[in-house]
């Protein structure tokens, strides 16, 4: 129809940004930081790897990543640089994100220039990181509305990048994801991110085991994910964010339980 093929038409393929004082990235669209002002290290880190891929990077053939909110692409470097760095390595990394507003290719690469050391990390080479992020920037140049695939690392990574809205684009992907990463904005200024279609959407071919980490804990958000099958556990989060989210999918959907999503 003609209203979906206007929605799913991209109105930008380089969403503005304001890059503040204190070297965080804002969203004027969603009123919302890119990543927390703790560093965008610590949150890939402690938030998404150490709550999914770490999991996962060992495992002996291939590793499929699913993210919601591609953003500035930091989750998709850091999870290649950990699993680039793990001599224990799967041998084919794969990873599908979805993000309906594309930033620039050189935000990208600012990003990634951006980044601090933590004194916890044990995961990445910020260096090296910074090197990937050219080579995706590179890429970028030409992406298109809509599923295109780019390869990395000799073909050992491929990113599989949907532009549009995940609400659409989802539903034509077909994947078993291991790992789930779920980063969009924030709830309150992104509901159609975290609302069940999407949610159900994102989780539905998951394996027995997939990890999923989030940064929210927001209550709408934990009925839906164990009513689609995930044992949900809160740990520590990030500063000044109290708690974060890991997940575990254990088994079917509950289809039969009501699903409230208007609860906060």
């Amino acid at each position: 129809s003609s209203d979906l093929m206007h929605r799913q038409s991209i109105d930008s393929m380089s969403e503005p940004i304001i890059w503040q004082d204190d070297g965080c990235p804002h969203s004027p669209r969603f009123g919302d930081r890119y990543y927390s002002c703790a560093g965008a290290i610590e949150q890939e880190t402690k938030v998404f790897l150490a709550g999914g891929i770490a999991r996962a990077l060992a495992w002996p053939v291939a590793v499929f990543s699913l993210e919601t909110g591609f953003g500035l692409g930091l989750n998709f470097l850091t999870t290649w640089a950990a699993w680039a760095a793990d001599p224990q390595r799967s041998q084919q990394l794969d990873y599908f994100s979805v993000e309906a507003y594309p930033v620039n290719a050189d935000d990208l690469v600012r990003a990634a220039k951006s980044l601090q050391p933590s004194r916890e990390n044990n995961f990445v080479c910020h260096a090296q990181i910074r090197l990937m992020a050219k080579e995706l920037a590179l890429a970028w140049t030409s992406i298109t509305p809509g599923i295109q695939t780019f390869s990395f690392a000799h073909g050992s990574v491929r990113l599989i990048l949907a532009i549009g809205h995940a609400d659409l684009m989802l539903p034509g992907v077909e994947c078993r994801p291991d790992v789930v990463f779920l980063d969009g904005f924030s709830h309150r200024v992104n509901p159609d991110m975290w609302s069940l279609a999407t949610l159900r959407e994102a989780v539905r071919h998951c394996r027995p085991g997939a990890a999923l980490a989030t940064y929210t804990v927001a209550k709408s958000v934990r009925q839906i994910l164990a009513q689609l099958g995930f044992s949900v556990h809160k740990c520590k989060g990030l500063p000044p964010k109290r708690d974060r989210l890991e997940a575990v999918y254990v088994g079917a959907a509950v289809e039969s339980q009501t699903l409230r999503v208007d609860d906060r």
